[in-house]
Order: structure tokens, then sequence, then C-alpha cells
């Protein structure tokens, strides 16, 4: 069914797929990968599908041209690291044998004899984002009772954490480039599950009580999360 439906122009931006789970058809904008994905239950008829997507053309129009641009990580770019802006500035040397990177109050330095320097940039924003993270969550964890029996740090496309059953934690390394109060309240979600695994008002509770600024963290997540994933 998928090849009958016209997508006319928005080929690059809709991606189809079916779900044998879905009750009903939905778009589901994916800022990670800048496109759309329209969602269909195994057994939607071509012409609702086709109805379906017209309908909602401007729309995906809309979605796609309110993305953020998209940030590489490579020399005179401005990005923000835990909390404050720094400038990437990079310095050549052929006669290096190693790259070294160094955060300093607003500068990211990078001093390298590579030309594609920007994979180690990001491993370093990957390693520094573990560090904060795994302290933040340590820092909370010993004011409950239950304390995370692993801890993960992925590149993430639609959550920013998650918190297993058995106390596994996963949190996104690009928590690094949003405010420290939404990086702390993303850790205090997940702290929170350790011990309510549900989104219950006890959980609420205390995922404010865990957080340093509950509202504003919340909020900015809420409304700002998906720029996170325009850099690198």
């Amino acid at each position: 069914m998928v090849e009958t439906i016209d997508l006319a122009g928005l080929e690059r931006h809709v991606k189809i797929r079916q779900d044998s789970r879905a009750k009903r058809m939905a778009l589901r904008l994916d800022a990670a990968n800048r496109c759309v994905h329209l969602v269909l239950p195994r057994y939607a008829s071509p012409r609702k599908a086709q109805h379906f997507i017209d309908a909602h053309r401007q729309w995906v129009v809309d979605r796609i041209s309110e993305l953020p641009d998209y940030v590489p990580l490579v020399d005179g770019e401005v990005i923000p690291v835990l909390g404050r802006d720094v400038e990437i500035v990079v310095r050549f040397d052929d006669l290096r044998k190693s790259t070294q990177i160094t955060l300093q109050d607003h500068i990211l330095l990078v001093e390298t004899n590579l030309e594609d320097y920007e994979p180690r940039i990001k491993r370093f924003l990957k390693n520094l984002a573990r560090e904060y993270l795994s302290d933040m969550l340590e820092e909370k964890t010993a004011k409950i009772t239950r304390q995370a029996r692993k801890i993960q740090i992925r590149d993430t496309k639609s959550r920013w954490g998650s918190c297993s059953a058995d106390g596994n934690i996963s949190l996104s390394w690009r928590l690094i480039f949003a405010p420290l109060n939404a990086m702390d309240y993303v850790v205090a979600h997940e702290a929170a599950h350790l011990e309510h695994m549900d989104h219950s008002k006890r959980f609420w509770n205390l995922c404010e009580k865990l957080s340093v600024s509950y509202k504003d963290g919340k909020s900015w997540m809420r409304k700002n999360g998906h720029t996170l994933h325009r850099y690198g």
C-alpha cells in the first residue's frame, strides 16, 4: 500500500510505515531526522491514507520549516554547553600526534592535526555529558531509597531518558546542550521512576522534590527539547 500513496513533493520529509499496533492514522514529527512519520494501521485503505496526507500537507510543511537549522561541530560555531554558550575554536598543528580538547569559560578549544575533527568533539561532549549526568543522578538517588543499577548515555531519538523496572537508567548525551535546570529535571524525572514506575501524583511530587527548578526545567524541555537534535 505504501507504494500507492502520492506524496507529491513531500518525499524528502515524509516516511511511511505501517504499525500493527496503531489504531488510527497519525503524523509524528521526528526532529532528529528532520522528517515526519506517517503511521498507518495495518489495514488502512490506500484511499483513506491518501486523503489523510493530502489534508495534512500544510501541517507537514509548517512543522519541517519550524525546525531549527543544523549546527555542525566545527570551527567558529557557537553551541550551548552546560548552560553557557561556547565558541568552538580549532587550532591546527600538523606536528601534533593526538587531539586535545579543553572546555574553557566560553571557548571549546580543539588542538588537533585532523581535518575531520568533528567526531572527536562529539566524543568529548558525550564523555562530558556522562560525567555530569552521572553526578546529577548520584546526588538525587542519595535522597531516595532506591539506587540506579546502571546508567547508560545514548543518542536517543525520541526520549531524553528512561528507567527500566530493574533500575537501569538511560539518558541522552544531548542533554549537555540544554540549560542546567532542564538537564536537572530530566535526571530527576528518571530518578523518581526508581521509586514510582508510573506517572502518578506520588511520582510527580517526588520528581518536583528532586528537581532544582522543576517548573522551569519541565517547561523548557517540553517547548525546546527538539532543538537539542540540531547540534552535531
